[in-house]
């Protein structure tokens, strides 16, 4: 009868330490696979469905393993990401901690709001449709991070909760005598400075410039707010901007008007909004592409003239 007992006993244990292996012991699964879980799932369903992924193999133990340590009905829906040998246990607290996985999506500095709303449009990853119409320059642009089951809508909202936080955060710290009269010109300003150059460690000078020329009560003439008030924002123009087109009748011609456009240009970045708020200091009124993707800057209207002249000749080799 000892001897039985002990078999017995010994049988359990073997038993309990082979299933204890196959629980915490690395998985099959070779390469990274995701796995939308369904709100309401059962965990059967979750349990077949992962096994004909491949993240386990066992999935009457799963359904065990999960019920015996309460986690069955706390295993939450979502997109997940399932590592290489991921085990059954680590499987199981990953969904009964809700470690969903993230996506990503940028929104590019520059574009115009028509533009950038096309970007999320074309995300196969948000649902819905956008039913939402920010204005112009309300958008930040910047990477943010969404889960399986979020709206388009959500990325604009939160797109626009940044901005919101960054031009509130830039209006504050701006410099003492920047022209502009609110934090919506100053919007403005840093979308023109957006528009005119790409080049980060340009743009304290670019501000310069037109902060200057508003000092100064000189019209801005800058090519972006025409084509802006020839696109209206909705497409790029695709050819260069012609001596007629700078006597077009719009707000935003700044060759024709002085002062700001009555609205923003595109979307700005932070390190645009920064520059707007604190320009460097400087006595440049011009400055003209340079023909290797920056520009020179100039004090006087002679001084432009010959780098326009530099930048023609360039230009035609």
């Amino acid at each position: 009868m000892k001897k039985l007992i002990f078999l017995l006993l010994l049988i359990g244990v073997i038993i309990v330490a082979k299933v204890k292996y196959w629980i915490y012991e690395p998985g099959a699964l070779a390469e990274p696979v995701q796995m939308v879980v369904q709100k309401g799932s059962s965990v059967g369903n979750i349990a077949y469905r992962l096994n004909g992924a491949g993240v386990i193999d066992k999935p009457w133990l799963f359904r065990l393993v999960a019920r015996y340590y309460q986690l069955d009905t706390r295993l939450k829906a979502g997109e997940y990401e399932f590592a290489p040998h991921i085990s059954m246990f680590e499987a199981i607290n990953k969904m009964a901690r809700g470690e969903v996985m993230y996506r990503k999506i940028t929104l590019p500095e520059g574009l115009t709001t028509r533009q950038i709303l096309d970007v999320i449009a074309a995300d196969d990853n948000l649902r819905g449709e956008i039913t939402l119409r920010p204005g112009e320059g309300e958008l930040l642009p910047e990477t943010y991070s969404f889960v399986h089951g979020d709206s388009k809508d959500s990325i604009i909202l939160q797109a626009q909760k940044a901005m919101q936080k960054a031009l509130q955060e830039a209006w504050q710290k701006r410099a003492a005598g920047v022209p502009v009269k609110n934090s919506t010109e100053l919007l403005v300003l840093a979308s023109i400075i957006e528009k005119e150059t790409g080049i980060a460690e340009e743009r304290g000078l670019v501000a310069s410039v037109f902060v200057n020329r508003l000092r100064k009560g000189m019209r801005l003439q800058t090519d972006p707010t025409v084509i802006y008030a020839l696109t209206k924002g909705k497409t790029d123009l695709e050819r260069a901007l012609t001596r007629k087109d700078l006597e077009v009748d719009s707000p935003y011609n700044t060759y024709k008007y002085y002062g700001l456009p009555p609205k923003p240009i595109c979307n700005p970045g932070l390190d645009s909004l920064k520059a707007a708020a604190n320009p460097e200091e400087s006595g440049y009124l011009y400055f003209v592409a340079n023909g290797d993707g920056g520009h020179n800057f100039a004090l006087s209207l002679d001084e432009h003239n010959e780098n326009v002249s530099r930048w023609k000749k360039k230009r035609r080799r």
